[in-house]
């Protein structure tokens, strides 16, 4: 230890031999594939590296101490990590952490370009070419930056956005370092940071600045990192891209970008300023920057220093640090958390190689759309964000079983069989947040909660292209179907013309066209897709869905208002409030006066087969068609439901006349309103007197299988396709109630 360490908590690096030798060992150990330069970067921060290293093999080759390296295997693949003391000081701050990820514009977005503001460019391996022109993998990253001044924009803006999201933490995490220093270590991964225009020269010629940094980036750790920084009054773009003179207490204006030369006269200062603040300044409340940064001198970390597949590091680091965080009470909020789910999901396809490495990263926000494989180069942006949506949204509602397994595995679900909405609706959610990065903003995720548990099924999509489908919605019920049920919710909600339900109306309130406020009526999403379904709004819903892709492949200006028969009106906007009069909210709830059938309520005589290419079906009728009884009113079904009910069961007894004239009404006589009403009382007694029976022969078949020794008795598919029967009759049930109230007399 030399004089300086002595004299104070702050570690002076070690001499420029003892870092050489810690390299050489390094580099030199089983399962290491690190650049050079990401481990001369780190070299200084590394306290006691020679503690570190094992006694020279027959060679004099030196490597790691068996106890100072870890083997850690995640779903995505396998890595080595080495365990070590580190400056305090140390480490960056990621701006690929996925609990900040929505602040910034995603490369999914086809609108984006690097000009655009708070934009992170991929991620990419670390790739070096030999001088045979063949390429080696490195367990190391890279990304490219226009220039300094946007390397050191992002880390500021990482830096606001990790404070902003831990206010949710129900402790002061700085002044936790301060009084009990850093208790778990954080996890860091080497990236070099590349800059695309030439640097700056000086007055002599030179270039100013390097024309790429190396930085430790934290993997785990990243509000840890800010905070011990934060206690230094050092940032993490000073620490990636250099420290001013003046921090290190010296004059003038030149920046110090090589950690070698700074960070001895940095820990010099604290050092001094630890001596002089003395024995009376002890409370780290409101203590000197030393005294207060003297828990965290030196703290334990994990540095990433190989990996069996270097191509995948980038999905490796994150997949080790994201189950922490999506599950409470760590502090992803709800977008980030979905966004995070949502990349599990797709890094375990690829670790179980049903899905390639580019696909993932395009689903994933991390390359653009148009780098998926056959993209065709005449898609505007609206089709390009919509291909990228679909994938996503078929990926996450897959049809294929081993996809379903591996998506049960990466998000805690119950069975197939078992699926609740609650579960539903968080695959829902991540669909909504991660298409949302194909945008400029992110909308709340819970626009997209638009499915019902038959979604457990899968999805499956017709494959015909955006502008097909908008070209033939006016008559093709499976074109306008598909954009009303995956689309719209999105689309309309990326325009603010529709939000999520917030369960209230406070906030609700909105500026109308004469300036006055409006409160609007609260309504679901749902209720929504419902309005634009209304078969007498259909040429205006499908003119307000051109209109919103118009405006997108016109630089996402704001939507025109259509007419009556669909067509734009240029100048005039699209607003909540015109949406609001022109598909009211009881549009698609009330029961309509046509003769168009639904089908039978279901019976116990049959059993659907279990679907093998399942779609999901429509929100909502897509045509105005009456509700389950409005349609027993007008169709009563076949005697088959009164068949079905067992000799155990007693049915209510009617008058034999009366039942055989409103059971078997003559096709030719229109029936009268009294006949209806004896039509759908009958059929309501024999719906709840086959109910009961139900109960009875299920009962009987436990019973039975009891007496048999047979504990499953009712095949996982045969039990599927009737629980899935008894949950859609239930939910139709559900609505009979209210519309039997809207025609009753009052009291």
């Amino acid at each position: 230890m030399s004089e300086s360490i002595a004299n104070g908590p702050f570690p002076i690096p070690a001499t420029r031999e003892d870092q050489e030798a810690w390299i050489e060992a390094v580099l030199a150990t089983e399962g290491v594939n690190l650049p050079r330069g990401a481990v001369e970067n780190i070299a200084p921060f590394i306290v006691d590296p020679d503690q570190s290293l094992s006694e020279p093999d027959a060679h004099g080759v030196r490597t790691l101490k068996a106890s100072a390296v870890r083997r850690i295997r995640t779903d995505a693949g396998d890595m080595t990590i080495a365990v070590v003391r580190m400056h305090g000081v140390g480490g960056v701050l990621w701006g690929h952490n996925e609990r900040i990820s929505s602040i910034w514009r995603s490369v999914a977005d086809p609108t984006v370009d690097q000009g655009t503001e708070r934009a992170l460019t991929s991620v990419r391996p670390w790739m070096s070419v030999d001088d045979d022109g063949r390429e080696t993998c490195f367990a190391a990253l890279e990304s490219v930056t226009t220039n300094r001044q946007t390397l050191i924009m992002n880390a500021e803006d990482t830096a606001d956005a990790l404070k902003r999201r831990d206010r949710i933490r129900p402790y002061d995490l700085e002044e936790e370092l301060v009084l009990n220093g850093q208790q778990d270590p954080g996890m860091y991964v080497a990236q070099q940071v590349r800059i695309e225009e030439n640097p700056e020269k000086g007055s002599d010629g030179n270039h100013r600045y390097p024309d790429s940094y190396w930085g430790w980036m934290a993997v785990r750790g990243n509000n840890r990192t800010q905070k011990r920084q934060s206690i230094f009054r050092l940032t993490s773009s000073e620490v990636l891209s250099g420290v001013p003179a003046e921090k290190l207490e010296r004059e003038g204006e030149e920046i110090f970008c090589d950690p070698r030369d700074w960070l001895p006269e940095f820990s010099a200062v604290l050092n001094r300023e630890f001596a002089e603040a003395g024995d009376d300044e002890l409370d780290p409340t409101s203590g000197s920057r030393a005294r207060r940064a003297a828990a965290i001198a030196v703290v334990d970390a994990h540095l990433v220093i190989g990996t069996t597949t270097p191509q995948r590091l980038y999905r490796i680091v994150q997949m080790n640090n994201r189950r922490d965080h999506v599950h409470p009470p760590l502090e992803f909020d709800a977008l980030d958390r979905s966004r995070a789910l949502g990349r599990s999901v797709l890094g375990m396809y690829v670790a179980q190689q049903v899905m390639d490495e580019k696909t993932a990263e395009v689903l994933s926000g991390l390359a653009p759309i148009r780098e998926l494989p056959d993209v065709p180069a005449d898609m505007t942006v609206s089709e390009l964000r919509d291909l990228r949506s679909m994938r996503l949204l078929q990926e996450l509602f897959p049809v294929d079983p081993h996809k379903r397994h591996l998506l049960r595995r990466a998000l805690s679900e119950n069975p197939p069989s078992q699926l609740k909405a609650g579960e539903i609706n968080q695959r829902a959610r991540t669909w909504s947040a991660l298409t949302s990065e194909s945008y400029p903003a992110p909308w709340n995720p819970r626009v997209g909660q638009v499915f019902s548990t038959r979604a457990r099924e899968g999805i499956v999509l017709s494959g015909r292209r955006l502008p097909d489908l908008l070209a033939a919605a006016d008559t093709d019920d499976s074109a306008f179907d598909e954009l009303v049920s995956y689309r719209a919710a999105h689309w309309l909600a990326f325009f603010c013309i529709i939000e999520a339900d917030r369960g209230s109306l406070d906030g609700q309130e909105v500026i109308g066209d004469a300036g006055e406020r409006v409160r609007r009526s609260r309504r679901t999403v749902m209720n929504c897709l419902q309005a634009l379904r209304y078969e007498k709004s259909r040429m205006m819903a499908v003119g307000v869905l051109r209109s919103l892709a118009a405006a997108m492949d016109a630089g996402d200006r704001r939507p025109w208002r259509v007419s009556s028969s669909g067509v734009e009106m240029p100048g005039r906007e699209m607003t909540p409030l015109w949406f609001d009069s022109v598909f009211p909210k009881d549009t698609g709830t009330r029961p309509r006066k046509t003769v168009a059938s639904a089908p039978a309520l279901p019976t116990t005589a049959t059993v659907p087969a279990p679907l093998l290419s399942p779609t999901l079906p429509a929100l909502s009728p897509r045509t105005p068609t009456p509700s389950p009884l409005a349609s027993t009113l007008a169709h009563p079904p076949a005697p088959a439901l009164t068949a079905a009910v067992p000799a155990q069961s007693k049915v209510p007894a009617t008058n034999g006349p009366a039942e055989k004239s409103s059971s078997a009404p003559s096709s030719e006589e229109p029936l009268t309103l009294e006949a209806l009403t004896v039509q759908a009382e009958e059929q309501i007694r024999n719906l709840h007197a086959a109910s009961v029976g139900i109960g009875e022969l299920l009962g009987r078949l436990a019973e039975q299988s009891r007496t048999d020794s047979v504990d499953h008795p009712i095949s996982r598919q045969r039990a599927d396709a009737a629980v899935r029967l008894l949950n859609q009759t239930l939910s139709r049930l559900r609505r009979l109630p209210e519309l039997m109230e809207e025609m009753t007399q009052p009291f």
